[in-house]
C-alpha cells in the first residue's frame, strides 16, 4: 500500500479508497508516521463520505485504516493552502 501511495505523490494521481466504511476520493500530499508510530495520510477529500459529514477538505487518515486503495488516471495539483512539513508526521516518508 505504501508503494502506491507514494507512487500516487510522485504522479499527482488521485487516490480511491475505502475508509471507515466510506469510499472516498483523495488527493495525496503527505505520507508518514506520527508520534504514536502510525502511518498517516494528509491528503485533501474531494468527494466521498465520512463519519464527520465532510465530504471535502483536509483529513488525517490512518493507512492501516485505509481499504481497497488504488490510483486512478486523474490528476492533481497541490493545494494552495498546503504546507509541507507537517506537524504531526514525525518521520514523513514522502510529501509534495
Amino acid at each position: 500500500m505504501n508503494s502506491t501511495i507514494i507512487q500516487a505523490m510522485k504522479q499527482h494521481e488521485i487516490l480511491e479508497l475505502r475508509y471507515h466504511g466510506y469510499s472516498r476520493v483523495v488527493e495525496p500530499h503527505a505520507y508518514g508516521q506520527d508520534k504514536d508510530g502510525d502511518q498517516i495520510l494528509r491528503c485533501y477529500q474531494t468527494s466521498g463520505g465520512s463519519a464527520s459529514g465532510e465530504r471535502a477538505g483536509w483529513k488525517v487518515l490512518k493507512v492501516r485504516e485505509i481499504h481497497s486503495l488504488h490510483l486512478t488516471t486523474h490528476i492533481f495539483s497541490a493545494r494552495p493552502d498546503y504546507k509541507r512539513g507537517d506537524k504531526m508526521m514525525v518521520y514523513i516518508f514522502a510529501q509534495l
